[in-house]
Parts: C-alpha cells; structure tokens; sequence
C-alpha cells in the first residue's frame, strides 16, 4: 500500500505491506533506528513515538495506520540547530540511562505526556503511572523519574512566560 507519512516534520511517501508494524517502517524504511524493538508485544515501551502527538507503542501500530498522519521519533526531539530538547538535558543531568535501550521510550512517553500537561509532576500517582509504563531493566526508574519532574519544571517556566 501506498502511505505517506510526516515523521520528524518530513514528508515520506511509502509503499508498505500492509501488515508492517511501525516501528519497522520507521528503522528500515525512514533510517530512523533510535525507535528500539525490545519485546515486540507492547510490553516494554523501548518503541514509543508519538503520533498525532499521542505516545503509541510502534511495535504494535501497523505504517498504515499512519497514512497522513504526523510521527514524531527520537531523533526529531532535539532543534534544528542540535540543541537537545530539555528532557534531553534533564535525562543526561539526573544520570537517567544506564545502558540506553529505554531511553528513547521514556523520553518519547514523557514529552508526549508534558506536552499534553506540564503539571503532570505535580501528581505522584500520575507520575507512577508515566514512569511504570515502560520497563528499564538496568532499574533506573529513580532517575527517570526526576529528569522527568526536572523536565517538566523548565515547562512549567516557560508555560509562565
């Protein structure tokens, strides 16, 4: 099937199987490989991106599922000019990623999330939620949590101005 897909702000016009997950369109077709594929099943949350600026799991969503619609990967979280976006800066900050395999899932489940609401921080059982969504074996979830709460303090600063 003939798709097209904006990912990261450009337009990539596709023919796919119809049963492609993705997450694989997205490493093979696009060379986009930040997306990770850990358990393939939804479970781990390492392919997360953002679609329509709603965090999914790309393992599970079929590239045609996507036609017309905007994707948004790891790699298009830093500007233009290679700035790293501030969840970039607060996970290198609080020591976030040990080995790095999740990394990609948790920065894209929590851009999506901060994006939507700032205050997200500022509730626990909220914040539970966001960081137990995706797995860390490397048990990094302490740190994640506060680059997550760092993160969202800098857009709550911003959201001031």
């Amino acid at each position: 099937m003939k798709i097209i897909l904006t990912v990261n702000g450009e337009r990539h016009a596709l023919d796919v199987e119809p049963r492609r997950v993705l997450a694989d369109v997205l490493r093979e077709d696009c060379r986009l490989t930040g997306t990770h594929l850990g358990c393939e099943q939804g479970v781990c949350g390492s392919c997360t991106v953002l679609v329509d600026g709603e965090a999914v799991r790309a393992c599970l969503m079929l590239a045609v599922q996507c036609d017309g619609r905007s994707v948004r990967t790891v790699e298009g979280l830093s500007a233009p000019d290679g700035e790293p976006h501030p969840l970039q800066r607060a996970f290198s900050a609080e020591h976030a990623l040990q080995c790095g395999f999740c990394t990609a899932g948790f920065l894209m489940v929590a851009v999506g999330a901060l994006e939507a609401d700032p205050t997200i921080a500022d509730d626990p059982e909220r914040m539970d939620g966001l960081v137990e969504s995706n797995l860390c074996r490397c048990t990094g979830y302490e740190p994640i949590r506060r680059a997550i709460m760092r993160a969202a303090a800098e857009y709550a600063s911003h959201a001031r101005l």
